[in-house]
C-alpha cells in the first residue's frame, strides 16, 4: 500500500499522550460515566487509557466493520452489539470511545443505538466531527492517519521531497 499525499503517522508515545489529553478534556466536563462502550477495534486502545485515567470499571464493546481493505470504507456491518443493559438506558451515563471519526458513518450507527451517550474520539475529520462531543485533534478529510498498531518502524519521506534535490 502506498502512502497518500497527506499521511499522519502516529507513534505509540504520541497516541498515549493524545488519549490522555482526551481523558483530561472529558474529566473537565464534570460528567461521571457509569460505563464505556468502545467501538472496536480502533477504540480499544484509547478506551483502555481513558478508563484507567477516569477510573471507569464497566467496559463494553460494539464491533462495527467499515474498513475492509485498510484504504477505503466499505459497507458498515455490526459484528457485535452492545450489552442490553447499557442499550436500555439509551446511553445515559455512557461514554462512547473511538480512535477516529472519519466520515461519521460508524458514529451514526452507534449514536442511533445510544442517542444519550457522550461520544469521544482522539482524532476527528470534518465529515465526522458533528457526530462527536469531544475530540483532541482535527485533521483534514484527505489525510490518512497511520495508527501505531498498524505500523512498524520505517523511513518517512520528507513533506517537501522536491527541495532535497
Amino acid at each position: 500500500m502506498s502512502l497518500p499525499d497527506k499521511a499522519f503517522p502516529v507513534s505509540w508515545d504520541q497516541f498515549h499522550r493524545d488519549a490522555r489529553a482526551l481523558a483530561w478534556r472529558l474529566s473537565g466536563t464534570g460528567q461521571v460515566w457509569n460505563a464505556i462502550v468502545c467501538i472496536t477495534r480502533g477504540g480499544l486502545v484509547p478506551a483502555a487509557i481513558i478508563c484507567r485515567e477516569l477510573d471507569i470499571r464497566r467496559i463494553d464493546t460494539v464491533c462495527i466493520a467499515s474498513y475492509h481493505d485498510y484504504s477505503s470504507q466499505g459497507e458498515m456491518q455490526v459484528l457485535k452489539d452492545i450489552n442490553p443493559e447499557i442499550l436500555a438506558t439509551g446511553g445515559v451515563g455512557v461514554l462512547v470511545v473511538d480512535d477516529l471519526t472519519d466520515t461519521g458513518k460508524t458514529a451514526a450507527i452507534v449514536r442511533a443505538m445510544l442517542p444519550k451517550a457522550h461520544f469521544a474520539t482522539v482524532y476527528a475529520k470534518p465529515k465526522g466531527r458533528p457526530l462527536v462531543d469531544t475530540f483532541v485533534t482535527e485533521v483534514s478529510q484527505d489525510t490518512w492517519i497511520y495508527f501505531p498498531w498498524d505500523m512498524g518502524l520505517s523511513y518517512q519521506e520528507p513533506i517537501n521531497k522536491e527541495s532535497r534535490g
